[in-house]
């Protein structure tokens, strides 16, 4: 009989699976998506693409979205906003970028995706996208009309200079300035002339010049250099500040091929620093050359008419000086005695006309006598004073004859008077008067007015008179 257990024990290890049963693993959806990001971003991060840029979105957040492609491949890129504002251009659809960035996995929809640090275009440079990009849409504005430019002030007094002091841009301005216009004085506002705070440093420049009002205008110097050090000119910022400056500003960046946004904005672009200065001093350059040439021609003339004099001098005689001399003498003493009898002529006429006007006003004097006037008014006030008192007596007789006529009339129709023919009043206890006998009651108090007096009584005793005179009880 054989012994089962090491075969029965074989085939158990062999055939049973609870061991792999423990060593599974399950994922959820989101820890696998989790786990892969993880991997893929550690083992791609900080990569650089190249692809062609489409589909290309702007959010309301300020992020960008868009989709590197070639022609075998596409892979999604969200640019942050952050990001986004760093960039020297805009990215458009169709163009060829080298994208830097961090591969990454968008766990809401699974999807492998770039999250984009930077982005260089690949062909043209990023400074010249940004600068074209940027001149274009200022020029929209209307920025660049050269309605809007001011002309330069023709013979300036302070001239402000936004540069560096220590190049030899300045040195070389200063120079031809004290030449060419030595009383033009030159103020210096010192800034970093490339780097990222370049363009703040001489936005402040611009400020200083225009709050300060010392200066007639304001120039903007720089030497020669690469794109890359000439990126602060291409600042909107900049611009934007030499366009709303209130002093007239030149442009003069780099050499006679180097174009900037400033040269665009500014009122004035000068090739280089030094044909700045000469451009400020050209009016006073002009003008020099213009007083040594008439100096010249005066000069020449003077010496000219003292020739001419000289000669004319040595052809004159004495006598015939003298005898000239003579006749303008005795052309202006007949001219004194002319004007002399013109204004005796004049004085006499005055005096008589004067005359003839005094004896005239003499006579309306005499035909208009004061003391006459003086009489006829007064006799004629006493003639009306004299009416005036005649009226007035008679309006006053008049009167007091209308006053006792009226006086009787009055008397006439007074009670006193009815009284004083023998007739009373009788007045019951409230005052009023007592116009019939059917008024009272036996018992009532009375007062009878008579024409002297009054008599208080009771009625004891009532009699109505009949129409025969009968009296009843």
């Amino acid at each position: 009989m054989l012994d089962s257990t090491p075969v029965n024990a074989s085939v158990q290890n062999e055939f049973s699976f609870p061991a792999l049963i423990a060593e599974r693993k399950i994922y959820t959806v989101h820890q696998l998506v989790m786990a892969a990001r993880g991997a893929i971003e550690r083992d791609f991060a900080a990569i650089w693409i190249e692809g062609e840029v489409s589909n290309l979105r702007k959010a309301a957040s300020g992020h960008l979205y868009f989709t590197l492609k070639d022609g075998d491949a596409q892979l999604p890129v969200v640019l942050f906003r952050r990001q986004a504002l760093l960039l020297r251009f805009a990215p458009t659809d169709g163009i060829q970028v080298l994208t830097r960035g961090t591969l990454s996995i968008y766990e809401s929809r699974g999807q492998m995706q770039l999250i984009a640090e930077t982005l260089e275009p690949r062909g043209a440079g990023a400074l010249q996208i940004a600068f074209e990009q940027l001149r274009e849409r200022l020029r929209a504005e209307g920025l660049f009309a050269a309605g809007r430019k001011r002309p330069l002030p023709a013979f300036p007094r302070m001239v402000g200079v936004i540069t560096s002091l220590h190049g030899a841009v300045i040195h070389d301005m200063v120079t031809i300035l004290r030449r060419r216009h030595s009383a033009l004085h030159v103020v210096v506002y010192p800034v970093p002339v490339q780097g990222d705070g370049a363009a703040a440093e001489m936005i402040a420049g611009l400020a200083h010049f225009n709050e300060s009002n010392r200066v007639d205008l304001i120039v903007l110097a720089r030497g020669g250099g690469s794109a890359e050090d000439l990126a602060c000119y291409n600042h909107e910022g900049l611009a934007r500040a030499i366009v709303s400056s209130a002093l007239p500003v030149v442009s003069a960046v780099g050499h006679e091929t180097d174009v900037t946004i400033a040269d665009f904005a500014a009122d004035v672009r000068a090739p280089t620093p030094s044909a700045a200065a000469e451009l400020l001093t050209a009016w006073q350059h002009r003008v020099g050359e213009d007083i040594f040439q008439l100096t010249h021609r005066l000069e020449r003339g003077l010496r000219y008419q003292s020739m001419r004099a000289r000669e004319r001098y040595e052809r004159l005689s004495l006598p015939a000086v003298f005898a000239r001399l003579q006749r303008n003498l005795g052309r202006r003493h007949q001219r004194i005695d002319e004007l002399r009898f013109r204004m005796e002529t004049c004085l006499q006429s005055c005096v008589v006309a004067n005359q003839r006007s005094l004896q005239h006003l003499a006579a309306r004097l005499l035909q208009r006598d004061p003391a006459r006037d003086l009489r006829e008014a007064q006799q004629k006030w006493r003639t009306i004073n004299a009416r005036l008192l005649r009226g007035g007596a008679d309006v006053h007789a008049r009167s007091g004859a209308r006053l006792h006529i009226a006086a009787a009339r009055l008397m006439a129709l007074s009670p006193l008077e009815v009284l004083e023919r023998g007739y009373a009043l009788i007045f019951d206890n409230d005052g009023k008067i007592v116009r019939s006998v059917t008024q009272l009651q036996p018992g009532d108090d009375t007062l009878t007015r008579f024409a002297n007096g009054s008599v208080a009584s009771r009625v004891i005793d009532i009699h109505l008179l009949t129409k025969g005179n009968e009296p009843t009880a």
